[in-house]
Order: C-alpha cells, then structure tokens, then sequence
C-alpha cells in the first residue's frame, strides 16, 4: 500500500517539480526573443570615420557624415554595395562604364567604385562591384573632402565619399549562420564568428565568409559571389593592432546593360526583361587588406600607421545596346573584351591628440600618406565589320554569336601597364575649442601632389607624364548653442585630376592634360538630438571650374571655361520615436547648372527615402518593415530636351524571432518594389546618354541562427 501511494505521487511530484522549470524555460526564451529583436534593430550611426580626423560623432563635425551598420546588411540581404546605399536618401545608384561598374551619385557628382576607402584608405576596395558582407559599416559623408581623405585616385568623389569598415571581433563572442533566398533563384549562406581570447581578452578573431549564386530577379541575369575575411586585433595597454584581409570573387553573367539613347526615350521593356547577349559577363577577384597600428604617447595623444594592399583582376565581356527606333526597338549591339588586373598599395602615418591651453581646447591632427596604383589592361572591340555594331532589338533580343574583332589594343594574354599614379599629401589641422567646447573652430591645409604615367596600348611607350601638386585648405564652425544642438558651417575643396584635352588637330593644346582642377563648397546646416531621434539639415554649394574651347585659329585651345555649380539642401531623420518604432528617412534637392546654363544628366531634381520598422508589442518577437524610395524628375540628354519621369517604390517585410535550444532565430522576408513599377531609374553615365532600367518586384528570404 505504501509503494502505491508512493507511485501515484510520483507523478504528480515529478509535474509539481516540472512547472518551475517550465516556467523558467518560457522566462528563459521570452528573454532571448527579446534580446535578439533588439539586437536586429536596424539604425543609423550618426557619426563615423572621419579621414584624418578620426572617427567622430556627428555633432562635433562640421559636415554631414553616418554610417549604416552590419545588422542593415544582414536584414536586408543587399547583393552589392549600391543596394546597401539604396537606403540614404541623398545617394542614387548606377552603372558607370557599360558594365556592373556601380557608381554613386552624390550631390549631383559621380563616386566610382575606385575611390570607395576600405578603413580610411584609397585604391583598397575592389573596383567594379563590391560584396556587402565583409563589412561592419558603410560610412557616408557629403560634401567635397580633399583635406579630410586625399584626392581620389580615380579623379571622383567632389560631392560626396564612401567608406567601408572590415568586420572585427567585438566584446560579446558571436556565432551566426545564414541561409538565404533572393529573386527566382539566387540561394546561399553566410558563416560569422568571432572571438576573444587572452587573459585580458586582449586578442580578437573574426572570420566571415559567404557564397550566393543564382539567376536574380531580371531573365537571365545569374550572378556568383564568393567572400572570405578575417580579422585578428590585439588590443591592452597603450597598443593597438588590427590585421584585417578579405578574398572577394564576383561574376555576372548576361547583365542587363545600360541602354543608348539619342533623340528619344524608348518605352519600357517588362520590368523582367534582359536584352543582354548570354556571351557578356564580368569576373572579378579581389585579394586585399590593411594592418592598422595604433599607440597612446599620452592620455589624449596617439600616433598611428596604417598600410593597406590591393591585388586584383578583371575580365569580361561586356555588351551594349543603343536604339535606333523608338517605335519598333530596333537597335545596335556591341561587345568589348577587357582583361585587367590592378595592384595598389596605400600608407598613411599621423599624430592626433588633445592639449589644453588656458581657456581653450585644441585637438591637433598632423600626418601623410601616399598612395601607389599600378593598372594593366587591354582591349579587344568586338563590333563585327567596322564599328556600326549588329542588329538586335531592345524587345525581342535574339541570342548571337560572340562578333569579330573590330580592334584590338595591349596584350590580351598578358596586359602591360597602362597608367602609374602616385598620389602623396602632407596635411595638419587644428580643431579650437571655445567655452567648454561648446564653439569648436576648425582649420587645417593638405599639400597634395598627383604623378601619373600613362603608355601606350600598342608598344607600351610611356605617352605622358602629368606631375602636379596644389594645396586644399578647410575651415569650419560648430556652434552647440543648447543641449543637442549643433549649428555648423564649412569651407572645403575637391581635388582631381585635370581633363585631357581632346585629340583634335585643330587643338593648340590636344592631347595635353591641364592642372588638376579644384572645387570649392560652402556648406551650413544644423544637427539636433533628441532622445532617441537624430535630424541634420545641410545647404549646400559646389562650384568647379567648366570646360570648353577657347582662342580661335592657331590659339584654339582647351581650357577651364567658367563655372560649373551644384547646390541643393538636406535632410535626414533618423532613430527611435518611440520604443519598437524606428525611423530613417531625408531628402535631398538638387540644383545643378553647367557653364551655359544646362542642368547635368542624370541628377534628380528630389530624392527621398523612409524606412520604417515597427516590433509589434502585442506579437513578441514580431517587425514589421517597409521602405519608400522616391526619385525625382531627371534630364536624359546633354541638350536638356528629354527628362525621365520621377518614379517611387514601396517595398515590405517582416522580421520573426524565436528561440529554438536555447538559440534565437531569425526570420525574415521581404518584396522590393512591390508593387512592381516599371520605370528608367537613372540617365547618369560616364559616356553617351544612357539609362538604366530599375529592378523589378524582387522576393528576398533568410534565416540566421546565433549561437
């Protein structure tokens, strides 16, 4: 009898002793869920790398700056860094070169992929197309910065630069794995770990790694990517030391081209359709990385190194499409091989500290760098007989085989060099701080030479040395008036390259290359805080000198003719209005004017962007996403007679947590362009006016599980 009441409570002890423990288990994953929803929380960063001033928060900078951060990249699953850009109002995406070159347009002035900086260092990132998830942050700062960055190597950047962080170990050790799903048939992985190890956890790993491949949303357009980094860092006493490489490799094949126009802007294709030949594709690898090395001389007083390397290579075949005939989409097609291969290598050494004297501050930045480019390339046209192209149609593109060769220039098997450039600057600023540093005047000057040696394509002979130096000042203001609150104002210059003067005999000058050309900004704005929400307001003005010919008979040259003027106002809004509910958003006006008169191609007289997330309070674990990215009314044409239509897209997601072992998962999902409209996204080109078609309704899903 004992036994069976021993028996049958056994049991109802063993439910007794189950509740509590259930009881926690839910505690237990409630608090995962809530812990890894909040951790998914896509934001801004209102502050970041700031050239040679370092890294810096927002309000204490006279220029606009924020920085988008790896949980943006791992919900949103971007494919190239242009979709990462997609979500800052004041940048639009497209191709530069006739190929998936991406470029970005800032404050109506290109930004080529060449002169996006990887850790505050030129000629490091890979040229064409880079992948997104090697990167912690993507910084974004508006405005012309020769002081603050250098000149770009690639002669770009005067409205705006880009640069991007490698991931590195933080405090908490990670273990993420991600499985993904984009367009009809794009599938792949993601692996991230990092550690800290030590007896002070003064050692740090991180190694990522990706591989995606698949055709996307448009026909036909099937696109590979392979990523691999690692970081070590070692940071304890006054040293500090990072180790950051990254192996990149990228193809796409039969890219959807950008498409010539003249005269007239074609109807739309479906927004699905490819008139891109099967035979074009781009292959690219990229080896590279930098050491960055950092040491304490005092409390406020460092000096630091950081050396970076480049090694890569390009093929492709590239094709393009220019139509005849607006009503039928007649057209002509053409296909150009180009083997390249790039070997850059960049250094730049500094001091920067803090001192007080008397009743004022003075944060002290002084230091170099220099920056060496190595590019081989040749080429092989490929237009059939002559260069009138062949015959294909914008609507109903045949599939042909690869053309002839029209003609060829450089060893196609073993490209020689084509351009050396050297860049090297010397820069020193002061940065005074007035009544508890609540006035905080800056003024600095970089000296920047620019040396670039340019051979021939048939016999490799050095054609011409262009050896030339300026100096590029910057003075700026902020003004912190009340709690949160920064007014600012600056004087900056951009620095490139000089034009080349056509290779026209009836030129004095042809041929030639004129002194590097300097443009100046004048910026003002304001910067608030409040509580969890951040707004900055920027007007700006961008002028550089124009070109043209002057002089007529034997005085006939090329010259810098006027002005060419950019100016426009911005706005950004960004943080969390109330708790579960974020908010990133802004706009930008654009005004541009050429020497006489005409507005630039391809620049948007409005773009605007909001992104909003909301964690539903009664779903827990539940986010809700959506995102409007307006774009403005654009001239197609260098006469300003044809304009694309302005064009707006909606795209909408979701976000589920939950805990499954003790380890939360993500869910998630999203439609870009929802509704699937159809429109030109952007006329902005290096070359002929050309548009480029925007993406289509485009589905993307993953799942990431952290341990």
């Amino acid at each position: 009898m004992i036994e069976t009441r021993y028996l049958l409570a056994a049991p109802c002890l063993s439910a007794a002793l189950a509740m509590p423990a259930a009881a926690q288990d839910q505690q237990d994953a409630a608090a995962i869920v809530v812990t890894a929803q909040r951790a998914n929380a896509t934001q801004v960063i209102n502050g970041g790398e700031a050239g040679v001033f370092g890294p810096m928060p927002a309000e204490d900078l006279p220029f606009s700056i924020r920085s988008y951060d790896e949980t943006l990249i791992t919900n949103q699953q971007p494919l190239t860094l242009g979709e990462v850009l997609d979500n800052d109002p004041t940048v639009r995406t497209t191709y530069g070169f006739g190929n998936a070159a991406e470029q970005f347009v800032i404050r109506g002035f290109a930004l080529f992929g060449d002169d996006v900086g990887v850790n505050g260092l030129y000629g490091i990132a890979p040229r064409q197309l880079i992948a997104p998830e090697l990167f912690a942050r993507v910084e974004v700062l508006n405005g012309s910065s020769a002081f603050i960055n250098g000149a770009a190597p690639g002669g770009s950047g005067l409205g705006g630069s880009v640069n991007l962080g490698l991931k590195r170990a933080g405090r908490q050790d990670l273990t993420r794995v991600t499985a993904g799903f984009v367009g009809d048939a794009h599938v792949g992985g993601s692996v991230d770990v990092s550690r800290r190890f030590g007896e002070s956890r003064e050692w740090g790993l991180r190694v990522n790694g990706a591989w995606r491949d698949g055709e996307v949303a448009i026909d036909r357009e099937d696109r590979r990517t392979q990523v691999l980094g690692a970081a070590l860092d070692y940071d304890s006493g006054p040293f500090r030391a990072v180790l950051d490489l990254a192996y990149q490799e990228v193809r796409v094949d039969s890219l959807r081209p950008k498409v010539t126009i003249g005269g007239f802007i074609p109807r739309l294709p479906d927004s699905r359709a490819n008139y891109a030949q099967d035979y074009t594709f781009t292959e690219l690898r990229d080896l590279f990385g930098t050491l960055n090395l950092e040491y304490d001389i005092g409390e406020d007083a460092m000096l630091y190194a950081r050396a970076g390397a480049r090694d890569g290579r390009e093929d492709g075949v590239y094709g393009g499409i220019t139509v005849l005939d607006a009503a039928t989409g007649a057209a002509n097609g053409n296909a150009l091989f180009v083997p390249r291969t790039d070997n850059n290598e960049s250094i730049e050494a500094g001091f920067r500290g803090r001192l007080t004297l008397g009743a004022t501050t003075h944060e002290v930045n002084a230091g170099g760098n220099i920056n060496w480019q190595v590019n081989r390339n040749a080429y092989d046209f490929r237009y059939g007989p002559g260069f009138a192209g062949f015959a294909t149609n914008l609507y109903n593109t045949a599939q042909l085989p690869l053309p002839a060769s029209t003609l060829v220039g450089g060893d196609l098997d073993d490209p020689f060099p084509i351009v050396r450039n050297r860049l090297a600057s010397l820069f020193v600023s002061d940065t005074v701080g007035l009544f508890a540093d609540k006035v905080l005047l800056t003024g600095g000057v970089r000296y920047q030479e620019i040396r670039t040696e340019t051979f021939d394509y048939f016999g490799g002979a050095r054609t011409d040395l262009y050896d030339e130096d300026r100096w590029t000042p910057v003075a700026g203001v902020v003004i912190k008036p009340a709690e949160g609150l920064s007014l600012y104002g600056n004087y900056i210059e951009a620095l490139q390259q000089g034009p080349l003067a056509p290779l026209d005999p009836a030129l004095a000058n042809a041929g030639t290359v004129l002194a590097p050309r300097v443009s100046e900004q004048f910026e003002v704005g304001a910067k608030y805080a409040i509580g969890r929400m951040f707004a900055s307001l920027a007007l700006y003005r961008i002028a550089r000198p124009g070109e043209g010919v002057t002089g007529v008979g034997a005085d006939r040259r090329f010259a810098y003719v006027g002005k060419q003027r950019h100016r426009g106002i911005e706005a950004t809004l960004n943080g969390e209005i109330v708790p579960g509910l974020r908010l990133i958003t802004g706009l930008a006006v654009n005004d541009t004017a050429l020497v006489d008169g005409r507005e630039v191609v391809g620049v948007p007289d409005l773009t605007f962007n909001g992104n909003v997330e909301w964690d539903l309070p009664f779903l827990p674990g539940f986010t809700l996403t959506g995102r409007v990215t307006h774009t403005g009314e654009q001239f197609a044409d260098a006469a300003n007679r044809l304009k694309l239509e302005a064009w707006t897209t909606l795209d909408l997601g979701a976000r589920y947590v939950f805990a499954a072992g003790g380890a939360p998962i993500t869910l998630r999902v999203t439609a870009d362009n929802l509704f699937d409209r159809n429109h030109w996204a952007s006329a902005f080109d290096a070359f002929a006016p050309a548009l480029l078609q925007g993406s289509p309704r485009t589905l993307r899903a993953s799942a990431s599980v952290t341990f």
